[in-house]
C-alpha cells in the first residue's frame, strides 16, 4: 500500500473530510433559508442560485467518488445516445442494487453539467435528514409516502410545479422503489407471479405509479427517458464506507435513450412499456454477468474540475480556521478546553457516520418485505 492510499484509510483525513462536509452543508442550508425571499419576487432567480447552492454540497460527494476514492465511471451507449446529455430535460430510470449507485447517477450529472437541478421522487423519511432533506426541500424535490392514494396530489403538484424550471432538469427515478435485497427479490416475483407478468432475475418488480405519473407530467418538457443499467467490476459491491477509506472501484453504465413522445399514452400501456424495459434491463445484466461488458460504445466523459475547485474553497475556508483553533487549544494546556474539542470531533465523527448508515442497503426502508402487497 502506497502512502496516499495509507493516508485515505486513516480516520483523521476521513474526519476531515466529514467536517468540511458537515459544516458547509449547514452554511448552504442557512444560505439557502434566507433565499427564500427571492420565491415570491422572482422564482427562477431562486431557482437558479439553489441549483449553484446544492451543486456545491453534492459535488463533494462525487469529488469523493471520483478523486478520494479514484473510481472509475465508464458509460456504454449507441453512438449519438449521448449527443443530448446535458442538453434536454430528461427522466432517468436507474436500477437501485447498490449503495453508491445515487452517486453513480451524481456522477453521471456532473459529468454532463446537470447536477444542480437534478431531481428525485424521494421517501418523505428523508426530510427530516439535516442537509440531505434539507437541501432537497429548498430544490422542489418530490417527497411521498409511498401510499399512492395519500401521495398522488403532492407528486402532481410537485412534478408540475418544476415544468417551467430554468435550468435542465434530469428527474432521476428508481422504480423498484427499494434496494434489491434476495428477501425482497422473492417477495416481487411471487408478485409478479401472481399478476401473471415475466420474472426478473437481477431486478425487483418496477413500480409504476411513479414513472407512469412522471411521465403524464412532464411530456412535453422532457425530451427522453435515460435506461440506465449499473454494474461493477469483478462482481464488486461497493459501500460509502469504502469509498470513504479510498477503495477504488469500476463501475460501467449501460445507457440508452428513449424519445419521450414514443412513449405511449395510455396508463397502462406506458406501464406495460416499463415493465419491458426492466425485462430489457434484465437480459443486460446477465450479458454483463456473463461478458463482463455492456453492448454498445465504451464511452468515458471527461471529468470537470469544478467538483474539485468547489472542495478546495470549502476546505481553505474552514480548515484553516479549524487547524488554528485546534493549535490553540491544544497548546494551552487546558484539560477542559482539550476535553471540549476531543467532544466536538467526536460527534463531527458520528455525525458523518449518521449520514452514511442512510445510504447503507442493511438500514434500507421495508418498503417491499410486506409479505402481502396491495395491487400496483
Amino acid at each position: 500500500m502506497g502512502f496516499v492510499a495509507w493516508l485515505k484509510t486513516q480516520f483523521i483525513c476521513q474526519l476531515l473530510l466529514g467536517y468540511v462536509f458537515l459544516i458547509s452543508g449547514f452554511i448552504i442550508n442557512f444560505v439557502q433559508l434566507l433565499t427564500l425571499v427571492l420565491w415570491p419576487i422572482d422564482r427562477q432567480l431562486y431557482r437558479r442560485v439553489n441549483c449553484r447552492l446544492a451543486y456545491s454540497l453534492w459535488s463533494q460527494l462525487v469529488m469523493v467518488l471520483e478523486h478520494w476514492s479514484g473510481t472509475e465511471c465508464t458509460l456504454f451507449a449507441e453512438p449519438g445516445t449521448v449527443d443530448q446529455f446535458g442538453k434536454e430535460h430528461a427522466i432517468v430510470v436507474l436500477n437501485h442494487n447498490y449503495e453508491v449507485d445515487f452517486l453513480c447517477g451524481w456522477t453521471m450529472c456532473e459529468r454532463y453539467g446537470v447536477l444542480g437541478a437534478s431531481k428525485v421522487l424521494a421517501k418523505r423519511e428523508l426530510l427530516k435528514v439535516p442537509l440531505i432533506g434539507w437541501t432537497w426541500y429548498f430544490l422542489e424535490i418530490v417527497f411521498c409516502k409511498r401510499r399512492w392514494e395519500e401521495d398522488r396530489q403532492a407528486v402532481l403538484q410537485g412534478l408540475h410545479r418544476i415544468r417551467d424550471y430554468p435550468e435542465y432538469v434530469w428527474f432521476l427515478l428508481y422504480c423498484e422503489g427499494t434496494r434489491f435485497t434476495e428477501k425482497k427479490h422473492r417477495i416481487s416475483m411471487e408478485v409478479a407471479k401472481a399478476k401473471g407478468l415475466p420474472k426478473l432475475k437481477h431486478h425487483l418488480l418496477p413500480r409504476t405509479k411513479g414513472f407512469t405519473t412522471t411521465v403524464h407530467c412532464l411530456r412535453g418538457m422532457a425530451g427522453a427517458v435515460y435506461d440506465v443499467t449499473l454494474n461493477f467490476k469483478d462482481n464488486k459491491n461497493p459501500s460509502l464506507l469504502g469509498i470513504l477509506y479510498g477503495k477504488k472501484y469500476q463501475a460501467d453504465m449501460c445507457v440508452r435513450r428513449f424519445p419521450l413522445k414514443d412513449l405511449p399514452e395510455d396508463e397502462k400501456k406506458c406501464a406495460m412499456w416499463l415493465y419491458n424495459l426492466y425485462l430489457e434491463k434484465d437480459a443486460l445484466q446477465e450479458e454483463y454477468s456473463k461478458t463482463g461488458v455492456f453492448p454498445g460504445e465504451c464511452i468515458k466523459p471527461n471529468k470537470r474540475p469544478w467538483a474539485v475547485l468547489n472542495w478546495l474553497f470549502w476546505a481553505t475556508l474552514l480548515l484553516y480556521p479549524l487547524g488554528c483553533l485546534a493549535w490553540n487549544i491544544l497548546t494551552s494546556g487546558s484539560a477542559l478546553a482539550i476535553t471540549a474539542l476531543l467532544i466536538a470531533l467526536t460527534a463531527a465523527s458520528l455525525g458523518v457516520r449518521r449520514l452514511i448508515r442512510v445510504t447503507e442497503i442493511d438500514r434500507g426502508s421495508n418498503y417491499g418485505n410486506q409479505e402481502v402487497k396491495k395491487s400496483d
